[in-house]
This record gives C-alpha cells, sequence and structure tokens, in this order.
C-alpha cells in the first residue's frame, strides 16, 4: 500500500489533489476587468481560479478569489487597525464565508514592514483547527517579484513553488504568465490566494 498524503485542506478539501498539480497564472491589466489574473490546470487548460482586484471591488486593499464557475471562495483583505499598527507586520486575512454568510478567518499572512524586514521571512499561518491539516505554519523562500520562490512548510518541505519556464521567458515580458506547482494534499485554493495577497504586496495586477 502506498503513503497516504498528507493534506492542508484549508478552504476545502475538494481543492485537495492526491497528485502533484501545476497550474498556469496569466495576469489580467489593470484596465481589463480592474485587474487580478485567472488561473488554470496546465494540462487541461481548464479555467481553475479566478482573483479580482481592488479595482472590480472598488475597495483597496482587498480581493476575492473564486472558482472556475465564479462561486465565491476566499474573501482577502489587510487588516489594518490598532492591531497592524501595534505589530512588525502589514497583515492580510483570508476569510470563508458560512452558510449563514458569516466570514471565517482561514488564513493569515504577515509581511514584515520596511524597517522590520531585513532576513524577515513572510509568513503564512492557518486559523482553524481541521485535524486533518497536518501543519499550520508555512514561510515564503525567494522572491515572488521575480516570479521564483516557494511556499514551505515548518519541516523546511515545499508545499508550492512558483517559477518561468524557459519556454515562457522567451515569449513573454513583465512575468505576466508564470506557474505554480502544488504539492498533492495541498490546497489549491490556499495557494492561489496566498499568491494573491503577494501579487497585491508586489504592486502586481490586483492592485488599483
Amino acid at each position: 500500500m502506498g503513503t497516504k498524503v498528507k493534506e492542508v485542506p484549508v478552504v476545502s478539501k475538494m481543492f485537495c489533489s492526491s497528485s502533484q498539480v501545476v497550474l498556469g497564472v496569466r495576469t489580467r491589466p489593470h484596465v481589463i476587468g480592474g485587474g487580478g489574473f485567472v488561473v488554470t490546470d496546465l494540462h487541461s487548460h481548464a479555467v481553475v481560479f479566478r482573483v479580482d482586484g481592488c479595482g472590480v471591488l472598488g475597495k483597496k486593499d482587498q480581493m476575492t478569489l473564486t472558482d472556475a464557475h465564479q462561486n465565491p471562495l476566499l474573501l482577502i483583505r489587510r487588516k489594518g487597525g490598532i492591531v497592524e499598527a501595534l505589530s512588525l507586520h502589514k497583515q492580510w486575512g483570508g476569510y470563508t464565508r458560512d452558510y449563514v454568510g458569516s466570514q471565517k478567518l482561514v488564513f493569515t499572512l504577515k509581511d514584515p514592514k520596511a524597517c522590520y524586514a531585513n532576513n524577515q521571512p513572510v509568513r503564512v499561518s492557518i486559523e482553524h483547527t481541521d485535524e486533518n491539516i497536518y501543519c499550520k505554519n508555512f514561510r515564503i523562500e525567494g522572491y515572488f517579484e521575480d516570479k521564483e520562490c516557494s511556499i514551505v512548510d515548518s519541516g523546511g518541505n515545499v508545499i508550492a513553488q512558483v517559477g518561468v519556464s524557459k519556454e515562457m521567458k522567451e515569449f513573454v515580458e513583465n512575468k505576466d504568465l508564470y506557474h505554480v506547482v502544488v504539492k498533492p494534499g495541498i490546497d489549491q485554493a490556499f495557494v492561489v490566494g496566498v499568491i494573491a495577497i503577494l501579487d497585491y504586496i508586489h504592486n502586481g495586477s490586483t492592485r488599483c
């Protein structure tokens, strides 16, 4: 019998694949639909997720993640307020909605403020207590701005990797097309939600 795949069902178990998945990300210009990006399965070329930036929503520091049918999966927004003012980090939250429409915080991303950023990685924490999630704390390694970075768990294992293939580099400028390799068992919606925040932090297509 094979080894059971460790799962991280942050948004939903339905986005956890038993095998590795390679997603393609194509950014949308600010002038088309207010910015954001579309995520496809590079094997089937089918649209899997969409991220709408603040140009669509009309609100700064806020984004939405939807599935292929544009059903809402995550509301992503900067926390702000006194909590962030007193913190050494800029803090973002990813929220789902329950059956009565209430928001539920499922993960938090902490980006060190400029004066504290030296050698301080971006960290991601899963907030809910699902026993199926084998790890609750992650960090970002590498440089998302160059589309060369990884999401790494607390044990040092890469759970998702952002990159641009040599073929893409030859035809695409400004890294508006790149891929994300998601390891088995990892919630793809969670990974895309983290990437949406990194895109916004680095003045990407999701930002107004």
